[in-house]
């Protein structure tokens, strides 16, 4: 059987999802079809924890620009939901405690915030009282920019779990978290009330004729007709391009999500997304270097490990579920699901680092809660910016490589891929984020003079 749709999507999670959305909702573009094997807003999206920011550093200013449009989006859609996904800004609270590292720490933020993030406000013990603290709800009414708290008396005051060890802490405020689910939701049943319709099957070759898509076969043995066909299929990014015969420029990283249940309260329910910002070697016991010095693998977690563990408190009232983050190896590997095996102490190891951070989840070390354990795959480019627009065959388009900035990119990426798909004058950041940057000398120039992640 052979059925036509003005556009073919490959996957349903979130990327997918709001493609479908921008193009059915915004651009009245009716027949849409999202081919997914997998019920929708499944696998990373599913697993996604769930937050935003528009604090991204460079080169360049795109990364800031696309988040901030992606941010108003949403902020749009909480308006016209009734904030149905639940979207806060809290913030995130980005923490050091080295001395030697302040002077990097205060010039990123300051660089930051000349690309677009906002005005940097400074705050020490002598004006702390013009800091305005975040709101534990809502996303009306706070301050954008970041503020600098700077000193251990100030940082406490304000967040009296941090470690007395913090010399300074950057809140940055256009940020948050949210519901993926109910935001993934919201946007679907908008497109299927549109004319956007859900197919359960996987995508399993294109057709082609004079370097022009005209058709997309599923597993279920059909092909469906169209002359627009978007890889939205996350972990199968790279794959379903080959259909086409091309090779994206792009890898995977497996990353893991811990939730346990914080029965002490150490987390302040308000806090925002905690972030500690320094390398660290983790604490062990002559006992426990002994023991991990006779593995390879292990013996790894006796040097000093990265920056970035991070916290949050997941759930709404009387919840007291954490979420604990820390990629202290990673593990770049081709998607494979159900997910590998998790090193069994890959809890106890983020738990230790997050102890730096703050210091009553000490507590936990000696009966650590019962973690659960999820993650998915970050599709990422070399330089970690999302690819978004035309392919080199005609009516192929793509949106993907959305690493761990899924979500909050998602609305911003989604009506960037529909202005491409339907000629729409194109925002001045739509070229970062295209193939041909890489045939730009200017940009691999910058590629090889920056360090680029913006991760965290």
């Amino acid at each position: 059987m052979t059925k036509t749709y003005d556009v073919v999507i490959a996957g349903a999670g979130i990327a997918g999802v709001s493609a479908a959305y921008f193009l059915a909702c915004r651009q009245g573009i009716k027949h849409i079809a999202l081919v997914d094997p997998r019920p929708p807003l499944s696998l990373t999206t599913d697993n996604s924890t769930e937050c935003y920011r528009n604090w991204w550093p460079g080169p360049g200013s795109s990364m800031v620009q696309l988040m901030n449009r992606s941010i108003d989006l949403l902020e749009d859609l909480a308006e016209r939901s009734g904030n149905i996904f639940h979207m806060n800004r809290r913030g995130y609270l980005y923490v050091t405690g080295d001395s030697g590292h302040l002077p990097r720490f205060i010039e990123t933020a300051e660089s930051i915030s000349r690309l677009g993030g906002g005005d940097l406000r400074t705050h020490s013990e002598a004006n702390s009282s013009t800091y305005i603290p975040s709101a534990s709800s809502g996303y009306q009414g706070m301050p954008e920019g970041a503020d600098l708290l700077l000193g251990a008396s100030t940082i406490q005051h304000y967040f009296p779990g941090i470690t007395d060890k913090a010399i300074a802490a950057l809140h940055v405020r256009k940020a948050g978290w949210f519901s993926a689910q109910q935001l993934g939701m919201y946007l679907l049943e908008e497109a299927s009330k549109a004319g956007a319709k859900v197919i359960q099957a996987e995508v399993t070759g294109l057709e082609l004729e004079a370097n022009r898509i005209t058709g997309a076969r599923l597993s279920s043995g059909e092909t469906l007709a169209t002359r627009c066909f978007i890889n939205a299929a996350g972990p199968g990014f790279k794959r379903v391009a080959t259909y086409a015969g091309i090779d994206l420029p792009v890898f995977s990283e497996l990353h893991l999500k811990v939730a346990i249940q914080d029965q002490l309260g150490v987390i302040d329910r308000a806090a925002p997304l905690l972030i500690w910002s320094d390398p660290q070697r983790l604490g062990w016991s002559q006992d426990e270097r002994t023991m991990l010095a006779e593995d390879t693998e292990s013996a790894s977690l006796l040097g000093e490990l990265p920056a970035g563990v991070h916290t949050r408190p997941e759930g709404g009232p009387g919840s007291q579920m954490i979420l604990m983050l820390w990629e202290y190896h990673t593990r770049v590997m081709e998607p494979v699901y159900p997910l590998p095996p998790i090193d069994p102490f890959h809890a106890e190891i983020v738990l230790r680092g997050l102890c730096r951070l703050v210091p009553g989840m000490n507590a936990y070390l000696s009966r650590l809660p019962r973690p659960r354990i999820d993650g998915g795959y970050y599709i990422k480019t070399r330089e970690n910016r999302p690819l978004i627009g035309k392919l080199p065959v005609d009516g192929l388009y793509m949106i993907g490589a959305l690493s761990g900035f899924g979500l909050m990119a998602a609305c911003g990426a989604g009506e960037l891929l529909a202005y491409h798909v339907t000629g729409s004058e194109l925002p001045a950041y739509s070229p970062a984020f295209t193939l041909e940057r890489y045939q730009d000398p200017d940009y691999l120039a910058q590629l090889n003079e920056f360090e680029v992640d913006g991760q965290l």
